[in-house]
């Protein structure tokens, strides 16, 4: 099964490029009929996962993907995952 892999740790400081990305890769998802999106914010001060969480809340995100699960070994990955 192919995944999306998005890692926000080189542009943690640039909100325009991380909300970019994480379009894009929305975007390739549902164009590609790819199941799973891998988020890695890193751990951090928290305040990039955060924004990521407001993201993914946003409504014409929320209604594209099926569920969200947060890594229980790391909590500075999360999951999003899509139902085709």
């Amino acid at each position: 099964m192919a995944r999306i892999k998005v890692d926000l740790h080189d542009i943690y400081n640039n909100s325009k490029a991380i909300d970019k990305a994480l379009n894009d890769a929305f975007e390739k998802a549902i164009e590609c009929k790819i199941r799973e999106i891998e988020i890695i914010p890193g751990k951090g001060s928290g305040q990039l996962r955060k924004k990521v969480e407001r993201f993914l809340q946003l409504p014409h995100i929320k209604q594209s993907y099926h569920r969200i699960e947060n890594d229980s070994k790391n909590f500075g990955r999360l999951f999003v995952y899509f139902k085709f």
